[in-house]
């Protein structure tokens, strides 16, 4: 399994006797890429990685087994989140889309209003969509990436694959691998005794956003991590009190970090906590002390895991990004093209993730080398670098189809209590031994909770 062998690299430990048993039948989310194939990697990477971690810390659990429809279900599971028989999920907001320009396409995002008002800003066009259309046929298709970038807002030019791979960004890219591990300082070992699951006990900090970093975190929870979800009240990314699946597991809390009061309670947090996921751009969480050496210092011993859209180097990494927009430049639109000409989506935002539960995997086996090594583990991974794997990838051998509709996915969609009365939600993918996972606590509503640790029980 690619994603395995790099997550565990020269350190590998042994693997589960049987790796991942594969059940139930494939074919779901058709596309012109491995996206099932890749989207199973993902998961089952994640879910080797706690059998590991469980059977380090005395626990012992038989083999791992993951249904095929239940991981098509969970890649695309914001479709599947209803709140009183309506669905509840998120979607695209009319200024996120492709467009024509006069050289070919790019593809723009403007969920959040400071992304839309930096789109309008750089078009200097209203909040229109004939008007924005307009602005954009008249404009060369990198011109507005570029500008649109420089005005604070998100857009990408529609390329070909190989015009990806030798753009510097796509060069960059090229030498990072799949998911990256640095360790930083001397900490000792923090050694865990066996749990009813492989992470209970642990604290994780969730400082991410949208949804490859939720992916993260709440597979975690579902693994018995405790998540504490942290966001900035200034630029929230929802409304107050939602419910999300994005949310499932977790507690969410709003913190102004660049207050002195938020900046002690950070410290006070990451004093008690186990995992740090950082899902924001590189170096936008540096001057809280969010950097793997600052960690080291004040925090030593805690695994930190940073998720971001572009890579971790090259020109490009800083820039903004969500999965829709990774699509448009690294050659997956084309490919997914209908027509040859206008861009087309994968069946589910697989980037988004795929990469979550890359970082999943990632933060487990950081517990797995702390505990074994000592110091203060730091993993990486991006959208853009899961989008390279999957178009790299060869599809597998071609095989009976299954429709859409023919989805079972009420066998895979659990309810679940919530502040705000119950809802539905696709359960967590996997099982280990005889134990099906399951999402451990009510959901809580965006903000809801104070941004502090529970006590212990």
């Amino acid at each position: 399994m690619r994603a395995w062998s790099e997550l565990t690299g020269d350190a590998a430990p042994a693997s589960p006797p049987d790796p991942v048993q594969l059940t139930g039948l494939g074919g779901a989310a058709r596309s012109r890429l491995p996206v099932e194939e890749v989207a199973v990697g993902c998961v089952g990477s994640a879910l080797m990685a706690a059998w590991v971690l469980h059977h380090q810390r005395g626990g012992s659990v038989g083999a791992v087994s993951l249904d095929r429809g239940h991981v098509a279900a969970a890649v695309r599971s914001e479709r599947y989140f209803t709140r009183r028989g309506k669905a509840a999920g998120a979607g695209f907001a009319p200024l996120s889309r492709f467009w024509r320009t006069a050289d070919g396409w790019v593809r723009t995002h403007a969920n959040y209003p400071w992304h839309k008002h930096a789109l309008l800003r750089a078009l200097s066009a209203p909040d229109d969509a004939g008007a924005v259309g307009a602005a954009l046929a008249e404009r060369r298709a990198v011109e507005v990436e570029t500008e649109v970038f420089a005005a604070g807002g998100v857009a990408a030019a529609v390329r070909s694959l190989d015009a990806w791979r030798a753009h510097p960004q796509g060069r960059a890219l090229a030498g990072e691998p799949l998911v990256g591990h640095a360790i930083a300082g001397d900490a000792t070992p923090r050694v865990r005794g066996p749990g009813e699951l492989p992470a209970s006990g642990v604290r994780i900090l969730d400082l991410t956003r949208v949804i490859a970093g939720p992916v993260c975190t709440r597979y975690l929870a579902a693994l018995g991590a405790e998540v504490l979800r942290l966001d900035p009240p200034a630029h929230p990314d929802m409304g107050q009190g939602q419910v999300t699946d994005t949310l499932l597991g977790k507690r969410s809390a709003l913190l102004d970090l660049a207050s002195p009061i938020g900046a002690d309670t950070l410290n006070q947090l990451l004093d008690n906590a186990d995992i740090v996921v950082c899902g924001y751009r590189p170096g936008a969480l540096d001057r809280f002390g969010l950097t793997e050496e600052a960690l080291a210092e004040r925090h030593p011993g805690v695994v930190v895991v940073y998720l971001d859209a572009w890579g971790h180097k090259g020109p490009w990494a800083a820039r903004r990004g969500f999965d829709s927009i990774v699509q448009a430049p690294t050659g997956i639109a084309m490919i997914e093209s209908a027509t040859g000409d206008e861009p087309g989506v994968l069946p589910c935002q697989l980037l988004d993730h795929g990469t979550g539960y890359l970082a999943a995997a990632a933060a487990l086996d950081g517990l797995r080398r702390q505990a074994e090594q000592g110091g203060t583990h730091a993993r990486r991974v991006s959208l853009a670098r899961t989008a390279w794997w999957l178009t790299e990838t060869p599809l597998p051998p071609a095989g009976a189809a299954v429709d859409d509709d023919a989805i079972p996915e009420q066998a895979f969609v659990v309810e679940v209590d919530s502040t705000r009365g119950p809802v539905s939600a696709v359960g967590p993918p996997g099982e280990l031994g005889t134990t099906a996972l399951r999402w451990p606590i009510p959901l809580a509503g965006y903000g809801d909770d104070r941004p502090a640790w529970p006590p212990r029980p």
